[in-house]
């Protein structure tokens, strides 16, 4: 009775040592997935960010040559 105890008792934490890591993977596999989501928005952020100063430069550069071209 009490080998089968014991057999039971190392088979319990074997089995639960295993759900602890499942459970482990899991939240790690959830946080690289947030992370890479993350990294994504911030690309696109500043992918945006980058063509708003072009456009302003642009505009910015019209607008001085306008400025030029009247005061001549």
């Amino acid at each position: 009775m009490l080998g089968m105890i014991k057999v039971f008792g190392r088979l319990g934490s074997v089995i639960a040592l295993i759900l602890l890591v499942v459970a482990l993977l899991k939240q790690l596999i959830a946080l690289v997935g947030f992370l890479l989501m993350a990294v994504k928005i911030a690309i696109v952020v500043i992918f945006v960010a980058v063509l708003v100063l072009i456009l302003l430069s642009i505009f910015r550069d019209r607008a001085r040559r306008k400025r030029d071209f009247t005061e001549v």
